[in-house]
């Protein structure tokens, strides 16, 4: 039987850093080896003799799997800049440390906003339905008209690293002035971009595009519901990139058939994915990805990698990378 500690991954990595956890000598790496998540009586199953856990946002990290876990299980690493699925009382109670991967998936999240906020602006899903259907009539002057962002109001919500490299992308597309949201004034990140620091009455109030770029925590839970849809303009588009339980979808749907609101993007939802059949995924004005952020080759190699950093750091005693500080 192996003595060196033991590294259980919950999910199969992207390929350059799965070759790298594979080839791993200090540590016994065991892994759930699916690209689906991991069975809640497996995944409990698998920490009672874990030293360090590298886990994903499905796995939700609460009293039950610490009870479970091994004794001598010295580090969480969540392969995610957000740590909502962590319990980071009970994680500090138990003396744990906790990783995380924040800066490396900035750019992929920030271009994934850019690409909804196209696709909602321009009704690029009911133009691909048209050409998917066959049922186009050719070019039509006055039809499936979308509109442009010269001259308009961007509205970001939560101006941390991805908030800021979300309106540095859109604001060369024309947008007359930039508002944002935060706990506090970014003077130097909003300097730039001669971006408002405001409430957010006053961006909903007033912005064209709505961008959600901030963290989920209990003052952000269900923050976009009836209330504060009505404060936005029937032209506005929101955009959702964060976490899907910021946005209140029941609402959301009832803006949108409404005309409260004129489009959506959302790359986040409760559950994720989606059913085929949900209202949202099949209304013509709002675009749903399945949570595809950071999907790209360069960032989820990076994730993980750091992810699997952490995770070494913390089971051997040595200052993690990165490290939510609890």
């Amino acid at each position: 039987m192996s003595s060196r500690p033991v590294l259980f991954v919950t999910r199969e990595l992207p390929a350059l850093a799965q070759r790298r956890l594979e080839a791993l000598t200090e540590v016994e790496v065991r892994q759930y080896r699916q690209i689906t998540a991991i069975g809640r009586s497996d995944l409990l199953q698998a920490v009672a003799s874990a030293d360090g856990l590298l886990c994903m946002l499905s796995d939700k990290i609460d009293n039950e799997l610490l009870q479970a876990a091994n004794p001598q299980l010295k580090i969480i690493s969540t392969c995610s800049v957000g740590y909502d699925h962590v319990d980071t009382d009970l994680v500090k109670q138990r003396g744990l440390k906790l990783g995380y991967t924040p800066n490396v998936l900035t750019d992929a999240t920030a271009d994934t906003t850019v690409l909804l906020a196209l696709m909602a602006s321009r009704r690029a899903k009911e133009a691909l339905d048209i050409v998917h259907s066959g049922r186009g009539g050719g070019f039509s002057l006055s039809t499936g008209l979308g509109t442009q962002f010269t001259d308009k109001t961007l509205g970001i919500v939560g101006f941390g690293r991805i908030g800021c490299a979300t309106a540095h992308r859109l604001a060369p597309f024309g947008f007359s002035q930039v508002l944002y949201t935060a706990s506090q004034p970014h003077p130097d990140r909003a300097s730039p971009l001669h971006a408002q620091h405001v409430t957010l009455d006053h961006l909903l109030t007033h912005s064209d595009l709505v961008c959600i770029c901030c963290p989920l925590n209990p003052q952000t839970a269900n923050m976009f519901n009836n209330q504060a849809f009505a404060l936005m303009k029937p032209s506005a588009i929101l955009v959702n990139t964060a976490r899907g339980a910021i946005v209140n979808q029941d609402d959301l749907l009832h803006a949108l058939e409404s005309g409260r609101i004129a489009a959506a993007g959302l790359d986040v939802t409760v559950p994720e994915p989606l059913p085929a059949e949900h209202p949202l995924v099949r209304h013509p004005r709002c675009v749903v990805l399945p949570h595809i952020g950071s999907a790209t080759e360069e960032t989820r190699n990076a994730m993980a990698n750091l992810a699997v950093d952490n995770a070494l750091a913390g089971i051997f005693g040595r200052p993690l990378k990165a490290e939510v500080q609890l």
